[in-house]
C-alpha cells in the first residue's frame, strides 16, 4: 500500500528528482505552446511585448536546477529523516476526517500567501535583495523557466514553508503533495509573462482576491508592489498593491488580436 510516512531516507532522497521533473515537464509545455507554437498568434496576450533571450533561459533553468534540489532536500530533512517523529504527517484519512483533507489544501495555501508576502518584502530590503532576491529579478521579463529561478540562499529561506506547513497542522500525503503541486501552478503561472483571465475578472467580488500573472509581471517590470503568491490580500490590506494594475490590464486585453493569415510582427 502506498504509504509516504514509510518511505526510506533514500526514497525520500529522490523528491530532487520529483520536484525537478515536474518542474521541467509544466515548463516545457508552456514554454512550447506560448513561446514557439502560438508565439506569433498569441502575442497580443503577452504582457511584455518582447521576448527573453536564450542566456536568459539559461539562467533561469540552471537556478531552478539548483532550487529544486534545495526543496527536495528540505522535504527529505522534514519527511525522510527522524525529523518526521515531530511532524503532523499522517496516512490514515479517517484520523482527521474527510472535510479536514479537503479543507487542508485551500489553508496550505492561506498561510503559505502570508509567508511569502512577508518574507519577500524582506528580501526586498536593499541590502537583503543584493544578497538573496537580485537573481531571480534579473528576469524583468520572466518566462515559465524563471519560476523557481531563486539563489540558493532565497531558495532556503522559500522552502521554510515545508517544515512549518508539517510541524502546525495535520498533513494527509494527499494535502501535501496537493500544496506543492499548487504551489508549482501558481509560480509557472505567475511567470507566463501571458494574459490568461478575462478583464472583468479584474472587478470581480472574487476574481479581484486572485493573483495573476499581469500582477507578478509588474512585480518584475517595476521591482515593487505586487508581492503576493496565490491571492492580493496582503498586498491590499498593506497597500502595496501596484496603483497601475487595471492600466496594464486594459494597455494588454485592449489589443487588437492578429487577422488569420496576415502578418503580425514580433518584437524580440
Amino acid at each position: 500500500m502506498f504509504n509516504p510516512t514509510e518511505f526510506s531516507a533514500f526514497q525520500w532522497l529522490l523528491m530532487p528528482l520529483f520536484i525537478f521533473g515536474r518542474y521541467v515537464v509544466l515548463s516545457a509545455v508552456l514554454y512550447f505552446v506560448f513561446y514557439v507554437w502560438k508565439r506569433r498568434a498569441w502575442l497580443f496576450r503577452k504582457i511584455q511585448q518582447r521576448f527573453p533571450t536564450p542566456t536568459d533561459y539559461q539562467r533561469e533553468i540552471g537556478y531552478s536546477t539548483l532550487t529544486s534540489l534545495i526543496f527536495g532536500m528540505v522535504a527529505w530533512l522534514c519527511l525522510g529523516t527522524s525529523f518526521h517523529e515531530h511532524t503532523q504527517f499522517y496516512t490514515n484519512i479517517d484520523q482527521f476526517g474527510v472535510v479536514w483533507l479537503l479543507l487542508s489544501i485551500p489553508l496550505t495555501l492561506v498561510v503559505h500567501d502570508a509567508f511569502f508576502y512577508w518574507i519577500h518584502r524582506f528580501m526586498h530590503w536593499p541590502p537583503v535583495y543584493r544578497l538573496m532576491h537580485l537573481t531571480h529579478h534579473r528576469s524583468v521579463n520572466p518566462s515559465p523557466w524563471a519560476a523557481f529561478a531563486f539563489h540558493p540562499l532565497e531558495a532556503v529561506a522559500e522552502a521554510g514553508i515545508i517544515p512549518i506547513l508539517l510541524l502546525i497542522m495535520p498533513l494527509h500525503p494527499i494535502s501535501f503533495f496537493g500544496f506543492v503541486t499548487m504551489m508549482l501552478l501558481f509560480n509557472v503561472y505567475g511567470h507566463l509573462g501571458y494574459e490568461l483571465f478575462p478583464q472583468k475578472m479584474y472587478n470581480h467580488p472574487l476574481g479581484k482576491w486572485l493573483n495573476t500573472s499581469i500582477y507578478h509581471n509588474l512585480h518584475h517590470e517595476k521591482f515593487k508592489g505586487n508581492y503576493g503568491l496565490y491571492f492580493t490580500f496582503w498586498d491590499r490590506l498593506c497597500g502595496t498593491l501596484r496603483m497601475d494594475i487595471l492600466q496594464k490590464v486594459e494597455e494588454v486585453h485592449g489589443r487588437e488580436r492578429p487577422i488569420a493569415n496576415k502578418e503580425f510582427p514580433i518584437n524580440i
